[in-house]
């Protein structure tokens, strides 16, 4: 694989908890092309949502070296990290991650506005009449149902148009239909901004529609996988 947007090289993850240092990532080596769609799957406890937040960034990892786009992210501090993934990366979380505070326009313009752009509200306002919110724009989080939190949770997150797009069971905490339809809107989305997007998920149905699905356990890359990961 030419110049992948992410690199994994023996990615290893360890934190100290009550009962003394966990280790979560055993060393994990993976590369992800340029519009690839992997889907990261496996038992609770098994590494999924950990492996994406070190891609992210959102969790330093302990051993090894991630790179995105070039950029060695284990050698980069806080304020670059933060920097780096409000230019390059969107991130939609299970538990949406909305600011309860600020109404859907306003949320989905915060990452713009963090990046100085001029037209933030008019560029949200255009991504929530691209995922159906158009009308909802005004509405705070609480006034929403899980189905469009999650909406404006994946207008924030492609509103910037990033290059890489991080989903964390982006339909956990919704019922079928909702979720049916946020994973249209996540392809969607993927499709119309050209991004490469990495999800975890319990889905089969969703975990089908990926490029490659990457199994892990116990922090490892499960065997049936080897091949296909390095």
């Amino acid at each position: 694989m030419s110049d992948p947007v992410l690199s994994l090289k023996n990615a290893a993850l360890s934190l100290d908890g009550n009962a003394g240092r966990v280790d979560i990532l055993h060393g994990v080596t993976l590369d992800v092309a340029r519009g690839e769609t992997v889907g990261l799957v496996g038992p609770s406890g098994s590494g999924k949502s950990s492996l994406l937040m070190v891609m992210g960034g959102l969790e330093r990892a302990t051993g090894g070296q991630i790179t995105a786009l070039g950029q060695d992210l284990t050698a980069m501090n806080e304020d670059a990290l933060a920097r780096f993934r409000r230019a390059h990366m969107g991130v939609v979380f299970q538990s949406f991650h909305l600011i309860p505070t600020m109404t859907a326009l306003e949320n989905v313009a915060t990452p713009l506005e963090l990046s100085g752009a001029r037209d933030a509200f008019d560029r949200a306002s255009a991504e929530l009449e691209a995922v159906g919110l158009g009308h909802r724009s005004g509405h705070y989080p609480s006034q929403m149902s899980g189905g469009e939190q999650q909406r404006v949770a994946l207008a924030r997150a492609s509103v910037t148009r990033p290059d890489i797009l991080l989903a964390d069971e982006p339909t956990g905490n919704l019922d079928g239909t909702n979720g049916a339809a946020i994973m249209d809107l996540l392809f969607g989305l993927r499709d119309r901004h050209g991004a490469t997007l990495v999800l975890v998920t319990h889905a089969p149905d969703l975990a089908a529609r990926c490029d490659r699905v990457i199994r892990l356990a116990d922090g490892n890359i499960a065997p049936d996988n080897r091949a296909a990961a390095e």
